[in-house]
């Protein structure tokens, strides 16, 4: 069939905080990580054996998914890092570096590899990509999804011929000087010969330096044009998006957990509400061993994570309460991210508990 690649080796700054405790592909989704969903689409189309590049915190993506066998797939790591004074820290070579690493370390893509990106839920048709890809001759392909035109300066665009063969690049274009408004999803398809372009022992990335070379050296390299949900957590209001859309069941394959206690309002197991004197307004999670106190309003789409307190007199609005989070009385929450460390608006305003109260603004950075 073919081989899998996860690229998981980035530090995710720009959807900090979620990020600042875990990988950017253990952040959840329906209380699964992000990899996960990835993992599981791999398997369905017969991807067994994938590598995973990791870096920072790489131990949190070991330590849950093993060596695959939960999912019937094969799981390898390769670790980037470097020693200074002594200790081995994190230092991401780069998506196309951190390949040609593991490809000199155990030749691992000996035949077709599909790569994605780490921080990313396709329901693609992996089958359909993957014969296009040999059909066409291609050694590379890159699986594009058409955008409006006033959002191309979110992604980076393809430019490519009536064949589809690639022509050029545009990284965030304005709309009035984009050439194309095909969206690169970073899920792509190469052949072995593609990892001996890459240079040795040095960063290297795919999307800034490998696809300039393929172009420049003119060889099969093709754009595949297709229809499916790509739902991308590159900035903390994606992620707040994202997790509303799955609350409201517009995604497929992302079914709520737990028991419909009442229409739109899932449970968990052990739970302990005051249903009584509560509001609930689906759609809801709420999770295993969450306590909700009298007086609670929570108004959906909202997530509360297991062994969460909702103290009385709370309302909540289209949140996203992670696990262990205790919510103290008479508190207002509206379109936010909450966890025992922060609470953070979709807008990228954080504050962290026990620190400095001053607001600081995340997602300005980039990596």
């Amino acid at each position: 069939m073919a081989k899998g690649m996860i690229l998981a080796a980035g530090q995710g700054t720009r959807v900090r905080p979620l990020t600042k405790f875990v990988p950017k592909p253990m952040v959840p989704i329906l209380g699964k990580p992000v990899m996960e969903y990835l993992i599981e689409q791999m398997a369905r189309y017969g991807i067994r054996d994938i590598m995973v590049n990791v870096a920072f915190n790489h131990y949190k993506i070991e330590n849950y998914f093993g060596d695959g066998r939960r999912w019937d797939v094969n799981l390898g790591y390769s670790f980037e890092g470097q020693r200074e004074h002594g200790e081995i820290v994190p230092k991401a070579w780069g998506s196309a570096g951190g390949m040609r690493k593991i490809q000199d370390f155990g030749g691992f893509f000996d035949e077709t590899t599909l790569v994605v990106c780490g921080d990313a839920i396709v329901d693609l048709d992996i089958g359909a990509a993957l014969h296009e890809h040999r059909a066409k001759g291609a050694l590379a392909s890159v699986v594009t999804l058409e955008v409006p035109m006033d959002q191309v300066q979110n992604y980076g665009v393809v430019v490519a011929d009536d064949t589809g063969r690639i022509l050029s690049f545009q990284e965030k274009p304005k709309p009035e000087e984009a050439k194309s408004r095909f969206a690169s999803t970073g899920i792509y398809i190469f052949e072995p010969e593609v990892l001996d372009m890459i240079p040795q022992g040095v960063p290297f990335d795919i999307g800034s330096d490998l696809f300039p070379m393929l172009v420049e050296k003119g060889v099969p390299f093709y754009a595949q044009k297709r229809f499916f949900n790509w739902i991308d957590i590159g900035r903390l209001n994606d992620y707040w998006e994202v997790s509303q859309r799955v609350l409201r069941g517009e995604v497929a394959q992302m079914e709520m957990p737990g028991t419909e206690v009442e229409p739109g309002v899932w449970v968990g197991l052990n739970t302990s509400i005051a249903w009584e004197s509560s509001k609930l307004v689906g759609p809801i999670y709420v999770g295993s061993n969450v306590r909700i106190d009298p007086g609670v309003s929570i108004i959906g789409p909202a997530w509360i994570g297991h062994g969460s307190h909702i103290r009385s007199g709370t309302r909540i609005e289209r949140c996203i309460v992670f696990e262990y989070t205790r919510i103290g009385d008479a508190q207002t929450m509206k379109e936010m991210i909450i966890s025992p460390q922060y609470c953070v608006g979709r807008d990228g305003i954080a504050h962290y508990l026990g620190e400095d109260a001053s607001p600081y603004r995340w997602g300005d950075a980039r990596g």
